[in-house]
């Protein structure tokens, strides 16, 4: 920038003598100092004006299934439609496709699905067979239990029964060697070869006693010595009993049994 001084004609004076270097520092702290203003206002105030971006023209489409063409008549040329300009639509948010599972996955699930439902009925039928066999075996020894005091109760009826008959027959021999009382008997001979011999023994001799007192029918026991048996079947028909009387009759006593003791004195 340069100024320009006028000065009137009577003012005029003899010029003065000037310094460059004090002028050109005074130039360069001017245009700094401009260019400093200029620099704040556009940081402060000033901004670029940003372009406006028109919206992106969507086209939307639509498939449209059309039949296969009838034979009709010539139709009359039809007139041409009035051509509407296109109106841009707003914009159409991207449908996300449905993801499907794959056949093979869908394969995979349904094979680990029904091994799972065929091991739960495995597990099922396990449990139910299982509780089965508990069943049974409680009926098997509930069974076993009620067999046992069964057993128990007709082993104590059996041996109530068997002492009962012990005791009846207990009275009743008591009662027929009341009624047949022996009313001799002689001991038997010892045998000559027994007595050489040293040998000893029991002979047993069973018989019946007929209404008139006497012996009949003897027979020897099993366990007698061969030594002793005649002598103890000789001695047996010797023996002589008072008869049974019942209701006044004398009757037959079967199955008496008298046993000889053979000792060496």
């Amino acid at each position: 920038m340069t100024a320009m001084i006028m000065h009137s004609p009577a003012t005029i004076s003899a010029p003065m003598p000037r310094n460059p270097f004090w002028q050109h520092s005074l130039a360069a702290t001017l245009a700094v100092a401009l260019h400093v203003v200029v620099l704040v206002l556009l940081i402060n105030a000033w901004s670029p004006p940003i372009p406006q971006v028109p919206p992106p023209r969507v086209l939307t489409t639509q498939l449209v299934m059309v039949a296969p063409p009838v034979a009709q008549p010539p139709a009359p040329e039809p007139t041409p439609a009035p051509v509407i300009e296109p109106v841009a639509a707003a914009p159409v948010e991207p449908v996300k496709p449905k993801v499907e599972p794959a056949p093979q996955t869908q394969k995979i699930e349904q094979a680990a699905l029904a091994r799972k439902r065929v091991e739960e009925r495995k597990r099922e039928q396990l449990a139910e067979q299982q509780r089965e066999q508990a069943r049974k075996r409680e009926d098997d020894a509930a069974r076993q239990r009620l067999a046992q005091q069964q057993a128990a109760q007709q082993q104590a009826a059996q041996a109530q029964q068997q002492a009962q008959q012990a005791e009846r027959a207990r009275q009743q021999a008591l009662a027929d060697s009341r009624q047949y009382l022996p009313l001799s008997k002689e001991a038997p001979e010892y045998p000559e070869r027994a007595l050489d011999k040293n040998i000893e023994g029991d002979c047993s001799v069973e018989y019946t006693v007929n209404p008139q007192g006497r012996v009949e029918n003897p027979k020897v026991l099993d366990g007698c010595h061969p030594l002793f048996i005649r002598p103890s079947m000789a001695a047996a028909q010797t023996f002589r009993y008072q008869p049974r009387i019942i209701d006044g009759v004398a009757v037959s006593v079967p199955a008496v049994r008298n046993t000889f003791h053979y000792r060496i004195k």
